[in-house]
Order: structure tokens, then C-alpha cells, then sequence
């Protein structure tokens, strides 16, 4: 069949009116080119994954996170069957910009177990968890808690932007989407993909739709082509439907697949 004539079988409104190998199959393959056109990151975030959930003390609800589940349910067909299934389950942020990014550098290429073992002993070598611990203990001795020296390398020079200000942590909240990507990926190790993940996960920003997360694509060709190879463009035809809250739609196609929530 020609891709173009195809037809998600539900992206029209259900009325008139108007989530170890699971989760790597999240992982942004398509940024590797993003990353590659960074002058400054010079390592894909091919196989990037999600580290597994944890209690996060004081979670709360995003506060557009009814109201988004509301109007997708009004409007998607599949998302109004799908969405109720999850229950109280929700985005969840863990709020430190710094902690957010570094755990997603120590995800990118390898498994979920490896990756949260890997983060583990960093946190009992680094237990503060602040830029200035990490440049103070070095790549070296970060990179004899299981990281490669070049993830080590990055984790450094992501602390050291965040000690001397090279970024803009307290203006992220009033920048809009592509500002804070534009920003982000000026660090080395960090590419598009990794940036949506912070808006999503960090910032909390409704309206995010991650198109290099092979997941993503995987569970739009699954809920809505019957697993027929899906494209981009495809892809972003059927989210045209969920705006403004792709990133509520996002986080249900990710349960689809697994439905253990997953943070940063």
C-alpha cells in the first residue's frame, strides 16, 4: 500500500466534538544523527535509555495532567481506552536539572540494569550529587565506577557547565522548547533526544513529541497501523492530533509497551 494513502486506523475524533529490553526499545536511534551534527558531542545517543522508576518523594500530578487526559480521551480513540487502563500512574519529575542529565548520560548505549548499577556506585562515590562533587572527584575515578572514560569525560564537562554558569538553569522554565534543546545541546554528549527527554521529564512541558524515540514510533505503528512500519511523517500526523499535550500522549504510548513508568 502507498505509505501516503495510509490511514491511522483511529486519529479522528471519537465524537463530533472535539511506556532491560523493553525499555531499550525506547531508545533514540535517530539521534545519532542529531548528535553527530553537534561540534561539541562527538558520541550518539544511540541505545540511550530511561533509568527504572523510584520513589520520589513529594510527586505530584502535572498540574495539566487531568486536563490532558480528559481532552486526548475526548478526542483519540485509542487513547480514550488506553488511558484509563494506567490509573493514577503519571509523568513524574525528579526536579534537580543537573541529576536529570547526568543519569541520561549514564543510560546512553547500554542496558537498564547496567546503567542503574553504573549510577549506583557514582552515587555512593559522589553522595551529594552536585556538579562541584563530580569535577572535584575527577573523570578518573568516575569512570572506576563502570562509566567509559568518555561518558566520564562528558559527565565532567556537563558539571562544569552547570558550576560556571554556562547555562541558564534559572531561565529554562521561561525559555520556550527549542531554546532550552538549542542550549542543552551545546554539551557535549547531549543531543536532541536527551533534550526532549529533560523538557519532558524535568520541565514538565505538556507538549513534547520526541520523533527520534524509536518507542514512540514503534507504539503509534502497533496502536494505530496494526505494526505496519510507520515514517515521521506518519507519526507526526497522528500526534497532530494530541496537541497541545503530546507529551501525555507520549508517556501512554510508552505504557503501551512497558508499563512500569520509567524517569530521570
Amino acid at each position: 500500500m502507498n505509505a501516503a494513502a495510509r490511514k491511522p486506523k483511529a486519529v479522528a475524533p471519537a465524537r463530533p466534538e472535539p511506556a532491560g529490553k523493553v525499555a531499550a526499545k525506547r531508545a533514540p536511534k535517530g539521534d545519532a544523527k542529531a548528535v553527530g551534527k553537534s561540534r561539541k558531542a562527538d558520541l550518539p545517543e544511540v541505545d540511550a535509555v530511561p533509568l527504572p522508576v523510584e520513589t520520589i518523594i513529594d510527586a505530584v500530578r502535572p498540574a495539566y495532567w487531568d486536563e490532558a487526559c480528559a481532552d486526548l480521551m475526548k478526542r483519540d480513540r485509542i487513547l480514550r481506552k488506553m488511558i484509563p487502563t494506567y490509573g493514577p500512574a503519571h509523568l513524574v519529575s525528579r526536579g534537580d536539572p543537573f541529576i536529570t542529565l547526568a543519569r541520561s548520560i549514564v543510560g546512553q548505549q547500554i542496558s537498564v540494569k547496567a546503567a542503574q548499577s553504573v549510577w549506583e556506585r557514582l552515587a555512593a562515590t559522589c553522595p551529594r550529587l552536585t556538579p562541584a562533587q563530580f569535577l572535584k572527584t575527577g573523570a578518573d575515578e568516575l569512570a572506576g565506577c563502570g562509566l567509559s572514560k568518555r561518558k566520564a569525560e562528558y559527565i565532567i564537562d556537563l558539571a562544569d557547565h552547570f558550576k560556571a554558569g554556562r547555562v541558564h538553569v534559572k531561565e529554562w522554565a521561561g525559555m520556550d522548547d527549542e531554546a532550552v534543546i538549542a542550549e542543552l545541546t551545546q554539551i557535549r554528549g547531549i543531543g536532541r533526544w536527551t533534550a526532549e527527554m529533560f523538557l519532558m521529564f524535568n520541565l514538565m512541558r505538556p507538549n513534547v513529541l520526541p520523533l527520534d524515540d524509536v518507542g514512540l514510533i514503534n507504539a503509534i505503528s502497533a496502536n494505530y497501523f496494526s505494526g505496519e512500519p510507520v515514517t515521521r511523517s506518519e507519526a507526526r500526523e497522528v500526534a497532530a492530533n494530541w496537541e497541545p499535550w503530546r507529551t501525555v500522549a507520549t508517556w501512554y504510548m510508552w505504557r503501551s509497551l512497558d508499563p512500569v513508568p520509567v524517569t530521570y
